[in-house]
This record gives C-alpha cells, structure tokens and sequence, in this order.
C-alpha cells in the first residue's frame, strides 16, 4: 500500500497555526526559512515512503521476537531503515546545538515524527522515546551527564527508553519498588546499584543503535512513600566510560516480549535489572525527585502520541480515499442510469470521507498550534508556555481518541475487506488502539485537565484561550457557543463542583474544549486559504472541510455540556456488585 507524506497540509499548518514564519525572526529559530522548511517536509517524505513504508506490512506480520540466545531480533530492514534515518541527520533537529542538535523549532520537527510514525509507527517509537529522553537530559541532568551522552543520543547513534511501570505500579508510579542502593554512602556518590523488574518498556533492547540509554525510576533507602519518594536514574545497555566509549555490558537483560495488539514489530519489553547484583545507574538531579524529571520527558511524549493518533489517521485516510475511488458498486441511489459507480459517489461514504478529512485536518492544526505555543515559550514567553501546557492533554488525548475513530472509519469504508488483514487497512485500526492508553491513559489527560490545568493562575489561561476563540469567532455561531460553553463548564468546575464531579466531567471537558481548539484554528486556515498563498489544493479544499467540521462536529461536541455538568451521582447509584452483575 503506497503512502505520501501530507507535505502540503503540514507546511500549511506550520504557517497558519504553528506561527512557523514569527518563530523564524527569533535568533533561536532563525534557520527555519521558508525554503529549509520545505526542505525537511519534502526530505522526510522520501525517507518514509522509500524506505520506512514498505517495511510496515513486513513488521507487522513478522513482528519482534527473542531468539534462542536472548537476543531480541527485528524484522528485516528495520535497522537500515533506522540507519538511513540517522545518517542522514533527521534525529538531532530538534536537538540542543552545543550537543550536536540544529536546534529546530519542536514544532517543525514533530512534522518529521509525524511522517515516520505514518510510514511505520512500530519504527518511529524508537526516534520518539529518544528524543523524549534527551529532553529530560538536558533540562535535569549534571552537566556531565550532558557531555557524556546526549551527543550521541542527539546523532542517534544511541537510542533513550522510558521506564516507569511495573507489574504492580501501573499509571499509580507512587507504587513502584525497584530499588537503588548507594555504590558509596553519601548523598552526592552518583552511583546506584539498581535492582527490580520494568513492564511495557518500548524498545526496551534491541540492536539498531549502538547503546540504549534507559532512564529508570526507582526507589533510594529510606525514601518517602509514594511519588514523593522517586529518584531518576541513568541506566545504560553498556557502561560509557568519561571520554564516552562503549565498555562491558550492563547488568540489565530483557525476560520477553509483549504479544500485542498491534505495532507487533515494537518490541516491548519486561526488562529486569539487577539479576546479579551488578546493575549500576547514574542518579539524575538529587535524590527523591526524580518525577519531575520525568515528567518532562512524559509530557513530550504526550505531544508525539498525539501526534501518532494524527499520523496513523492520515494513513488510513489515504487508503480509504484511494479505495473508494477504485472500488465500484451498486448505482447512485435515484440516479436513472443504473450503471455501479466508485463507492465514492454514494451519500454515506461521501459522509465518511469527509468526516475524516474534517478530523486529520483539525488534529493536524491542533497539534502544529500547541507545538507554537510550546516553542514560543522555548523562547521565553511565559503566556505561550502556559497556554502550550494546557493544550498538551488536549493533544494527547482529542488527536488519540480521533485516530481510532479515523482509522475504524477506514476500516467501515472498505467493508468486508478492511476486516481482512491482506488489505492492511486492519493494522492502522490495531496500532493506533494503544495511543489513548499508553504515556497516561486519556483518562489521566481529562484529569489533568481539570485538576492542574484549569487551576493555572485560578482558570485565568483556560479562560483567555476560550475568550480568544469566541471572540475570534463571531462569523461561527456554533463556534461561539461553544466556547461560551466551555467556559460555563469550567466555571462549574472551579466553583462549586466536588472532586468526583470534577472527575466524571473531566472526559467530556477535555473533548469540548479541544473541538473548540480545532474548529478555531481551522477557521483561521479556511480565512488564510481564502486569501491566497495556500499550497497544493489546500486553498479549494479547505474552506470545505472547516466547514464540515464546524456545522457537523462542534455541535456533537456541544451536546456534552449536559453530561458534563450531571456530575458523579448517577455514576455510584448502583454498588460495584450490582453495577457489575450479569
């Protein structure tokens, strides 16, 4: 199945909604020239479509596995294709310069993830994990550590991994107990004898990169409950010796590999560490404070996941648009020639179509203009950091929930053959099924929402972004009443609502406001395309499809202000025994 990167659409998006050409007159992102951006979209949509894209089939039907030696072993062509992707540079543009990086702006380089994950998502965990882990390195790590791996975790020449969970401590980390013991007593000794068990780790061994560098959390000696108590450390595949060479392993091994759902060529690992008491890990920052290091790390890889939503979405859009197309069937219905035509020309696939078209769109905006906000506070605005931090559960969890429903679409539109693996639209359905659940469920996301993010400066940066967007919407009613909407809700929240109430409205919160993102930013694009400069066919179609969007999806999402202001009561009338009874 062939695939094109969505250049066009992301170079729009860039400009319209991520500000691409503002971002580019500051100092820090002054190499982001129209012709550079252009460059990378073009650049990377050759790599993925020549050499990641037809490796997806392959890996999702031969998938990871251990081999008899414990060695974890990949389909063919993953690790050319991760090679291809290094050498030629695409790993370190959003990297920090004085490490190696070209110091991009996020924004631009998601555009990159974006296409790599819709080529083979399996395939574009790895570089997403990385680039995740160098973020928490940079912002939390001695300057040592800095010097001693991000040069190579920039190049991607070694990959990063994220361990967090465990058997028992899943979304709850408070929970965890792998351990770490002081090589030397003393607070400040740096080393740590690390030992316990980690589940779900993506790319957690493997041997497309010279080393792997885990960042674990795990419990010190006498340290405080729950997730007061967790430190960060540096668990290296192979010891890394000051001057940066590779010496003996680690004591860190891989127990098996997951049997999943989908992204099956991902190999997602139970690790253990420690078997033999010889596991040493570099403690990162001080001592009992190591979640929020990761956080850093976890809330940049809220964003790619939700970007991962987009990409799979866009994905299976093209094959059902090109299905559609082909396949002919039955005669337009009241047509007096009774002659098939392509399934296109029937009303509901029509419906279809356009709903998907209306959902990538948006989830594209979405993602480019909380990618801006972000890299505007990269450069020091603190209103844009704010408001980038509030859109980043928006992100993660509207942009995961639309790619299933963008993907299940595909899957309707081919009928009985989108339910037959040979047609491959199925793996689009099965490897996007993970991304509302895995860096916190989109149940985590609503949470915070409501419990963190609406509490910033008292509601004050909610309030300002749905002000801006009913404001700037008065040629869009529906638009308007629905941000007046979200602001009627959030004002119930803040005020007299309970925690459970907040907690039972937080789902349908999160999915009013982030409709009320979209439909405003592809507002703004459907007036950018009317006045010219837009590329490709953007500029014929798009004033359609926001259109769409906004005369079919935002009144859906208007329709659960009801629920979310009904609170928790109905949720515990019934006791678990009767609510889980046959």
């Amino acid at each position: 199945m062939t695939f094109t990167a969505a250049a066009d659409e992301q170079e729009f998006a860039l400009r319209v909604c991520a500000g691409i050409e503002e971002l580019a007159a500051s100092n820090r992102f002054s190499h982001a020239t129209p012709d550079l951006v252009r460059a990378i979209l073009d650049g990377i949509g050759d790599l993925a479509a020549g050499e990641w894209a037809p490796l997806n089939r392959i890996g999702d039907t031969e998938g990871a596995h251990i081999d008899e030696h414990g060695k974890v072993v990949l389909p063919a062509g993953f690790r050319e294709a991760y090679q291809a992707y290094v050498e030629g540079g695409w790993n370190s543009l959003y990297g920090p310069v004085e490490y190696g990086g070209q110091g991009l702006p996020m924004s631009l380089a998601v555009c990159v993830l974006e296409t790599l994950a819709s080529s083979n998502m399996a395939l574009s965990l790895n570089p997403m994990l990385s680039v995740g882990a160098i973020a928490a390195l940079h912002h939390h790590g001695s300057e040592a550590q800095k010097e001693k791996y991000l040069h190579k975790l920039v190049s991607g020449e070694w990959c990063g991994t994220m361990n967090l969970t465990e058997p028992q401590a899943g979304t709850d980390v408070g929970a965890l107990r792998t351990s770490a013991t002081r090589i030397e007593e003393g607070p400040n000794s740096g080393k740590y004898l690390i030992k316990g068990q980690k589940i779900y780790i993506t790319w957690g061994e493997h041997e497309v990169a010279d080393n792997i560098v885990h960042l674990l959390l795990a419990r010190v000696p006498d340290a405080p409950a729950g997730s007061r108590g967790i430190s960060l450390f540096i668990v290296p595949k192979y010891h890394v010796s000051e001057d940066g060479a590779l010496g003996a392993r680690n004591d860190l091994r891989v127990v098996s590999l997951e049997h999943k759902l989908g992204i099956k060529a991902s190999p997602t690992c139970v690790m253990s560490y420690g078997d033999e008491s010889q596991c040493i890990g570099e403690i990162v920052g001080a001592e009992n404070a190591g979640l929020r290091a990761m956080f850093t790390m976890m809330n940049d890889a809220r964003v790619h996941v939700g970007t991962q939503g987009l990409a799979l979405a866009e994905r299976a859009m093209q094959a059902a648009k090109a299905y559609a197309v082909e396949r002919v069937q039955s005669a337009r219905a009241g047509s007096p020639d009774k002659t098939p035509v392509p399934i296109i020309e029937h009303p509901d696939v029509r419906r279809m179509v356009l709903r998907m078209r209306a959902l990538v769109e948006g989830g594209r905006a979405l993602v480019y203009y909380g990618c801006g906000q972000l890299d505007r506070g990269a450069l020091g605005q603190a209103e844009a950091q704010a408001r980038g931090e509030v859109l980043v559960p928006l992100v993660k969890s509207w942009c995961t929930d639309m790619g299933v429903e963008v993907t299940s679409l595909a899957v309707q539109i081919h009928g009985g053959m989108g339910f037959i693996e040979e047609t491959g639209v199925a793996q689009y359905y099965r490897d996007v099924r993970i991304t509302p659940i895995y860096e916190g469920t989109n149940g985590v996301q609503a949470a915070d929402l409501v419990g963190r993010k609406l509490g910033m400066e008292n509601g004050g940066v909610v309030k300002a972004l749905l002000a801006e967007i009913a404001a700037d919407s008065s040629g869009e009613p529906n638009l308007a009443a629905l941000a007046r909407d979200c602001l009627e809700v959030a004002d119930w929240v803040l005020g007299t609502a309970s925690t459970d109430d907040k907690l039972a409205a937080s789902a349908a919160f999160l999915r009013m406001c982030a409709v009320a993102v979209v439909g405003w930013q592809l507002a703004r694009q459907a007036r950018a395309a009317g006045q010219g400069g837009a590329p490709g066919t953007v500029a014929a179609t798009k004033p359609l499809v926001a259109r769409y969007f906004h005369d079919h999806i935002v009144p859906e999402a208007a329709g659960l202000k009801a629920s979310a202001l009904m609170g928790a009561g109905l949720l515990y009338d019934l006791d678990v025994a009767a609510l889980t009874s046959a």
